[in-house]
């Protein structure tokens, strides 16, 4: 065996050293519990031959290390991620040490991987203090999962080749260093410490597409793009044009497709007959998937209409597996509109009639901005026998809702009216008609006419979350709140925007969304469930925490810059906050005392304004919570050990402090209904001023003849509304599996995920 050679990185070769072998493994073990070197070096089973790659042994002991993890081997999950660190590096930089600040980015500059602008912003000796804030050592925090997700998808490199350029660390600092470099020299550098401090121990998490673009040439970070089509060809075709350029640059894309008119509709006045919805959804379709996005996502949308459109019955069936190509559109989702009305025809087994919207003048965009006006336009068309009509029974519709949902798991729900009642806007000057591809963005749009519109208003908005499981107190959210609104109110200014109506609303409306991550640990580790009603008390006073700390940063950053152009749009403007507009339903099942001074912050907002119009919105968080080792935004955990599959492979990952607090834990397949999560998301959402990614879930086996019953469905779809929840996301089905968590990477294949 010692006759063998090996074949080191740089193609030298030099006789095999198993001693060196044994030390990185021990390196790597060094302060971890219930891991054994002498294991790893079993389980890998390395076939030794003449010039075997030094890089092919360094692998295999990473899947020997990370095949070992399990909820009573935890630690192995660490030890896999220090030799993946360990081979990261090595193949960055050919060294186990990371080079120099200044030296690395002008390299990267010159190489065109980095944005010029670095070096045109900040000196020589800017850089040094800037590398004197970096702590590499914090590498060795990340998880197996959270190491495999950050070369996958955000780390610097070349996809073609598999060539990296950077380790964790410079993210960390040179997205802080961008965000923050138009600020006075005198305070940025501060701001870069501390925000560098909050990312990088894990205490603020951060998007897909910032942690991937920002410190890159290309501009484009917001992680949602609401794109609101109307009823013509060039505006058809104006959704279509910006669908492309913003899947091409890494954003999860909503599209309002609600206002086209259905099939058999009167053309030039009854020149031609309409085709209806189907050929332009799968126009958009074609739109969404004919661009990747760089290697860190696919393209993906989900497309919005109301439940009273004429062609809704043929719509609800199109991701199906049944039917021709011809009558489906399987690779988009879809979000479909509801309101009080249509929920009262359920409850009182009355009908729902069907409209094409351009049949009933006025009752589209009533359906959003005024309830009590929809509720008269529609009861006068309904009696009008002049207009083109289909009657269902609520019932029947509800069903095929509810079982197209069940059977896809991607049919989503947005109650409109809760959108725009419970909202940041005048819905009569700015409504929201849509929501995004993760449900959890409720901002206002207006249709383009063509690209270059001015006047249309496509949505952006951009992500970030606390992680609730590594606060020490609320009182934390007070700096927190002020370096994340500082970091993406900046960001708004630092991106490029491709279409004009992004930049217009962007300039308008500032909006954010703020999220968390962690939420399972969080309540475990205060000993409280999601099924029994003990997390109720904890879960509003930290989303009260939450809300009110951001709106209190918003407010800072309005008297320094000014509010944002179109704060006299939104409701903060009248004086009216979250905690007015809420469903009082939620006082039934939480106490509604309040713990901060919300009238002092009123009397400031009316006074000041808001830098940005939205701040907070709940995202499913999939990858990003991987990268701080969290348990995912607000869900259950499926069990101990989350096995999720990506393209690197099978990633497994522990839930935080298995060991003390798995009698805590409450796992997604042991709460026996949706009712106690929902009651939390209704709580969570009184604060939360766009929409939440709340999923509902169910299990067969607790059901007579393993089947869920319809009317459990539509009971939860009910109990949501009720408790004022705007949205719901994925209906999962427990299929008796080993309760594998597939990665949906971030929501699908869209942006959303943080």
């Amino acid at each position: 065996m010692s006759t063998l050679t090996v074949t080191k990185r740089n193609g030298k070769t030099e006789n095999i050293n198993l001693e060196k072998i044994h030390k990185v493994i021990a390196w790597a073990a060094e302060g971890l519990e219930n891991v054994s070197v002498s294991q790893v070096e079993l389980k890998a089973r390395i076939q030794f031959f003449e010039g075997i790659r030094t890089t092919d042994i360094h692998e295999t002991l990473i899947k020997s290390a990370a095949d070992l993890i399990s909820e009573h081997t935890p630690d192995y999950q660490y030890l896999a991620a220090r030799l993946a660190i360990f081979h990261l590096r090595k193949k960055a930089f050919g060294d186990f040490e990371p080079p120099h600040l200044y030296a690395h980015v002008k390299n990267l500059v010159q190489q065109k991987r980095y944005d010029a602008q670095l070096l045109e912003k900040y000196s020589e000796e800017d850089f040094n203090q800037l590398n004197e804030f970096i702590d590499h050592s914090r590498d060795m925090n990340f998880s197996y999962a959270a190491v495999k997700q950050l070369e996958g998808k955000y780390l610097v490199q070349n996809r073609v080749s598999g060539d990296i350029y950077e380790s964790p660390q410079f993210i960390y600092i040179l997205v802080a260093a961008c965000l923050f470099a138009e600020y006075d020299s005198k305070d940025r550098l501060n701001l870069i410490r501390r925000f560098y401090d909050a990312v990088s121990k894990f205490k603020i998490s951060l998007p897909t597409p910032i942690m991937s673009g920002i410190r890159t040439p290309t501009r484009q970070f917001s992680s949602c793009v609401l794109i609101e089509c109307g009823d013509s060809l060039d505006s058809i075709n104006a959704t279509s044009s910006a669908i492309v350029k913003y899947v091409s640059q890494r954003a999860g894309i909503g599209v309002n497709a609600g206002a086209i008119r259905a099939l058999g509709s009167a053309i030039r006045g009854g020149e031609a007959f309409h085709t209806g919805c189907i050929p332009f959804y799968k126009h958009f379709q074609t739109a969404v998937k004919s661009c990747s996005q760089g290697g860190v996502r696919g393209g993906a949308a989900t497309v919005f209409y109301p439940i009273w459109h004429l062609e809704v019955e043929s719509l609800l069936v199109l991701k199906n597996n049944r039917g021709v190509e011809e009558n489906r559109v399987r690779h988009l989702d879809y979000g479909v509109q509801f309101n009080r009305l249509m929920y009262q025809r359920l409850i009182k087994g009355g009908n729902i009639t069907l409209f094409s919207p351009s049949d009933v003048p006025g009752l589209y965009d009533a359906f959003f901005a005024d309830q009590e006006e929809f509720d008269r336009l529609y009861t006068m068309y309904e009696q009008d026998s002049s207009i083109r009509k289909q009657t269902v029974k609520a019932t029947e519709l509800f069903t095929l809702f509810a079982s197209e949902r069940a059977s896809t798991g991607r049919i989503y729900l947005q109650n409109v009216d809760h959108c725009n009642t419970h909202s940041p806007f005048d819905p009569k000057v700015a409504p929201v008609k849509q929501s995004n591809l993760c449900l959890e963005i409720a901002l206002p749009t207006k249709p383009l006419n063509s690209i270059d519109d001015k006047e249309g208003e496509i949505a952006l908005c951009t992500l970030s979350a606390f992680n609730l499981g590594a606060l020490e107190n609320l009182d934390e959210l007070e700096e927190l709140s002020e370096l994340i609104v500082r970091a993406l109110d900046s960001l708004l200014d630092y991106q490029n925007y491709p279409i004009p109506a992004a930049q217009r609303a962007t300039e308008l409306r500032r909006t954010l969304g703020v999220g968390v991550i962690n939420y399972a640990y969080y309540l475990a580790k205060n000993g409280v469930k999601y099924s029994d009603g003990s997390a109720n008390e904890l879960t509003h006073k930290t989303f009260e925490a939450i809300q009110y700390f951001l709106l209190k940063a918003s407010n800072k950053l309005a008297k320094e810059f000014g509010p944002c152009l179109a704060f006299n749009e939104t409701t903060y403007s009248k004086g009216v906050l979250p905690i007015d507009s809420y469903k009082k339903e939620i006082d039934n099942i939480v106490s509604n005392e309040l713990f901060y001074d919300w009238e002092s912050l009123r009397t400031e907002i009316v006074t000041h304004g808001l830098r940005n119009s939205t701040l907070t919105a709940l995202m499913p968080s999939e990858t990003s919570s991987q990268i701080s080792n969290a348990t995912n935004g607000i869900e259950p955990p499926r069990g101990f050990v989350s096995v999720k599959a990506s393209k690197d492979g099978i990633l497994k990952q522990v839930v935080p402090e298995f060991e003390r607090l798995k009698d805590n834990y409450e796992l997604l397949w042991t709460i026996p209904s949706n009712d106690g999560y929902l009651q939390l998301v209704g709580i969570m959402q009184k604060f939360v001023d766009q929409a939440i990614s709340a999923n509902t879930n169910y299990d067969p086996q607790k059901f007579d003849a393993q089947k869920v019953p319809m009317k459990v469905i539509l009971k939860d779809l009910l109990t949501a509304y009720k408790l004022g929840v705007k949205t719901l996301y994925y209906h999962n089905t427990r299929d008796g599996a080993d309760d594998k968590q597939e990665d949906m990477d971030d929501c699908a294949g869209g942006a959303c995920k943080i």
